[in-house]
């Protein structure tokens, strides 16, 4: 009951704030009690096939592989609730209540492995290595000091040559983006028809090929595709169809053609640099040429969606990992960034959850 100064809703008030700084405290549990259930691979454990029949956790460990004796169906247990009230899993109780199974939820199933040896597993595994995690304890070294980034400080050396020097490191974070990217690009091809007419098209870090592959095989009328990126990475790329591989820096020049595509590339790298790339862009491009940029874009209002939380989530894991300037921006951003470069104009495309496609035209 409140009375008249209203201290019953004060005290709860003040109940749910601390409820609310505990849980935020508590947050590192949740990434951890995920990269542990991907480890022990649980998802595919309880798919199996399509089936995802609800499973004990003692049910669960027998069908993990390769087996292993003494695990402890407790404490997998002790997981597995945490994460249910995450949205991963589907808790079902039985009998007296005494015993709890799992099946997955549409989460969940984001983490199956599929035919091609893909899932969201190994981007959740990539963001958790020990290298990575050194580096979340210096976030605040951003702030004091953004010429360096946190993973620069504790690590020694940047990111990308750190994951050079470790296959095992480099193979984990190209299977991350391949994850990722496989759902994007098949939404993109289903919801976007800005590849038509184009008949050279350009993909600035394309890795091995497979977006441009994708893009390929659903408009045949695109004659060649050419796969940019540098020369260490294109040399090891497969011999595609209509794809030719070309090595090189995207700061001092980009292969001509109608349109060029880009994914995932221009988020790591500050203003200047960002405007350095796409007016190498502006000159690979000729007249009402365009630039697709594919690109995650925060909103410009703050809320708490999930799309919101996770596209703010990835600015703080940029600025930490990556570049300290490097960062997500705003459509209006990316526009001031695109007639810096001489492009006329921006329009975007929100198809994916979490990419959104800039066309810059010029």
């Amino acid at each position: 009951m409140e009375n008249a100064n209203g201290e019953t809703s004060n005290n709860n008030n003040n109940n749910n704030a601390r409820l609310a700084i505990m849980e935020l405290a508590n947050m590192i549990s949740v990434p951890m009690s995920l990269n542990a259930v991907v480890k022990l691979k649980v998802a595919d454990a309880i798919w199996q096939g399509a089936s995802n029949i609800p499973l004990s956790p003692a049910e669960i460990l027998e069908k993990i592989r390769p087996p292993q004796g003494g695990r402890d169906a407790e404490n997998l247990q002790r997981i597995l609730r945490m994460l249910t009230s995450y949205g991963v899993f589907e808790e079902h109780v039985v009998d007296d209540g005494s015993q709890r199974r799992y099946s997955l939820t549409e989460v969940g199933k984001t983490l199956v492995t599929d035919e091609n040896g893909l899932s969201y597993g190994s981007y959740v595994l990539q963001h958790h290595q020990d290298a990575l995690m050194r580096a979340w304890t210096m976030v605040h070294e951003a702030v004091n000091d953004s010429s360096t980034e946190p993973f620069v400080k504790a690590n020694g050396e940047p990111a990308y040559d750190y994951y050079g020097k470790n296959s095992e490191m480099n193979s984990l974070m190209l299977n991350a983006m391949s994850g990722v990217s496989v759902p994007f690009m098949k939404a993109i091809l289903e919801g976007y028809d800005g590849f038509q007419g184009v008949k050279t098209l350009v993909d600035v870090g394309g890795s091995g090929g497979d977006c441009l592959k994708m893009i390929l095989e659903k408009h045949s009328s695109i004659q060649l595709g050419i796969n940019f990126d540098l020369p260490e990475v294109v040399e090891k790329a497969p011999q595609i169809p209509r794809i030719k591989h070309i090595g090189g820096d995207m700061f001092k020049y980009i292969p001509k053609g109608d349109a060029i595509f880009m994914k995932w590339v221009i988020t790591t790298w500050t203003d200047d640099e960002c405007v350095q790339i796409m007016k190498s862009c502006y000159n690979a491009l000729p007249e009402k040429g365009k630039l697709i940029a594919c690109e995650p874009v925060l909103p410009h209002h703050t809320n708490d969606s999930k799309r919101t939380r996770a596209l703010l989530e990835g600015d703080i894991f940029v600025m930490t990992i990556y570049r300290a300037k490097g960062r997500h921006r705003t459509e209006e951003e990316y526009r001031q960034l695109g007639q810096l470069a001489g492009f006329a104009d921006c329009r975007g495309f929100y198809i994916d959850h979490f990419f959104a496609i800039l066309e810059f035209q010029k």
